[in-house]
């Protein structure tokens, strides 16, 4: 039974704050009613991100593993990846280098 990958890919870009981290959030966890098996955030244009944004997507995590869907993230700058090493989240999160390779790790699992 070939069963199509169903991932769908949210681009953040700019500063990533207390401002829009609930919007952030929402926009996440609305992807499941889309059917969505895993959800890939790429952070290639985030130039900041603080620990409110963070906040929101570890909320965002626990929301879509209850709903058996992943969420990963990549191409995140030095400035995310530090935030992650600091909190611990970089054990939590799947992080990619960028998206080919995840779509190649994604392709290989199928």
């Amino acid at each position: 039974m070939n069963q199509e990958l169903k991932v769908k890919v949210i681009k953040l870009s700019g500063i990533v704050n207390t401002t829009n981290s609930q919007e952030l959030r929402e926009n996440i966890t609305n992807l499941l009613e889309s059917g969505a098996k895993t959800v890939l955030v790429d952070c290639q244009d985030v130039t900041f991100m603080d620990s409110s944004a963070l906040g929101a997507l570890v909320l965002a995590f626990k929301t879509l593993r209850a709903a058996d869907t992943k969420l990963v993230l990549c191409s995140i700058n030095e400035q995310v990846r530090i935030l992650f090493e600091l909190t611990g989240m970089d054990k939590v999160f799947e992080i990619f280098p960028n998206q080919d390779k995840f779509n190649e790790v994604a392709l290989s699992k199928n």
